[in-house]
């Protein structure tokens, strides 16, 4: 039996919800190109293919988002539990925390296979829970969520009170969709072996929100906004990534452990830039610093395609709409919870417990010596 370490190219499972084809740079959900459906849709529509498997139409896109408009306020329970937590804990301990208490709440804790209506629920709620955790470790007083904005919109509202504008709105957007769902990454096949022994919902959730947490999974692309603050404007651009090149420094948010080619989602999320970086001169920074720093690496590592990957963008979009850097996995998991429910009703759909074997490597006792004991 061979030995795998991580499980690196190991079917777990059949799934109709993604592809991820790395060598062809090719990242489909549902039928769909991923960054077609960042460039053109909603964050609510794709929630609903991922859940649904079909894009709703108007009306029931209309209802979709209303229900998830009354399932975003916190119950007094949640509330009160992130207030007693201390200040200062780290976010996604707070938000996993939050989810485990709402299991206990509303009556799903011993329930299997899981129900749509919490699926939507903890969605909806989850900005909530990152806003309200956000701004009470701040001190600031908690912003109630807008019925009338869409999901993205309103998050960024309850972060800071004040409405966004439409370019941030998009930008993030693009990103949340592109962020929803990767295959059978750390976080969702922890989630998926944990639903696959029909536990709950909410004992799944916590599960992919404590991998998320770990720093090799959903670590913030913290380094990219360093890279681009160290560089400052387009005119210094050249000359900070030749000498990190000179120096043997990576250039963080190039290259990518599947893509061999181009990162669909970078690519997206690139195209929006182009499109708002009139508006926004970080957008007009980041695209800039982009094709520089891929000039550069063709000269100075000829043979390797290392090309922009989904962190690079990911944080000059971060960085655009003011989201603070204590925020990016909160935010990830506030996206990705999409793509780990639908994985999970898959799950519940055609159940089998996951039960991989390990292979002994440690020494086998002495036969004699042990029969010798034995008499």
């Amino acid at each position: 039996m061979p030995s795998v370490t991580g499980l690196e190219g190991v079917v777990a499972a059949e799934t109709d919800l993604s592809l991820v084809d790395g060598e062809k740079g090719y990242l489909v959900y549902r039928g769909y190109e991923a960054k077609q459906l960042a460039l053109h849709h909603s964050f609510e529509e794709i929630a609903y293919l991922l859940w649904k498997g079909v894009l709703p139409n108007d009306e029931v896109l209309a209802n979709f988002k209303a229900e998830f408009a009354i399932h975003r306020s916190l119950s007094a329970e949640v509330k009160a539990v992130i207030d007693v937590l201390p200040v200062n804990s780290d976010m996604m301990s707070v938000v996993r925390t939050a989810v485990s208490v709402m299991g206990t709440s509303n009556g799903e804790e011993n329930v299997w296979p899981p129900r749509y209506e919490d699926i939507l629920n903890y969605t909806a709620l989850l900005p909530t829970i990152i806003a309200y955790t956000y701004r009470h470790s701040r001190g600031l007083r908690p912003i109630e969520p807008k019925s009338e904005l869409g999901h993205v919109a309103n998050y960024l509202y309850m972060l800071t009170g004040e409405m966004p504008s439409s370019v941030h709105v998009k930008a993030l957007t693009a990103y949340f969709i592109l962020a929803m769902e990767h295959g059978m990454n750390a976080s969702t096949f922890a989630g998926r072996v944990v639903l696959s022994t029909q536990s709950d919902l909410t004992s799944a959730l916590c599960a992919s929100i404590g991998a998320m947490k770990g720093p090799l999974h959903g670590g913030a692309p913290s380094e990219v906004l360093h890279m681009l603050d160290e560089i400052g404007s387009k005119d210094l651009a050249e000359a900070w990534l030749r000498s990190q090149l000179e120096t043997g420094q990576r250039l963080m948010g190039f290259g990518h452990r599947i893509y061999k080619t181009s990162d669909p989602r970078a690519e997206a999320l690139r195209e929006i830039m182009t499109e708002l970086a009139s508006e926004d001169p970080w957008f007009e920074l980041a695209i800039h610093v982009e094709k520089t720093a891929v000039d550069l690496l063709a000269e100075y590592k000829p043979g390797r395609k290392l090309l922009a990957n989904v962190e690079f963008y990911a944080a000059a979009v971060m960085r655009a709409v003011e989201m603070p850097t204590i925020l990016f996995t909160p935010s990830f998991t506030a996206s990705r919870i999409v793509g780990w429910t639908a994985h999970f009703l898959e799950q519940a759909s055609c159940n089998r417990i996951f039960r991989p074997q390990s292979i002994y490597m440690g020494e086998m006792p002495e036969r004699i010596a042990f029969s010798q004991k034995l008499s």
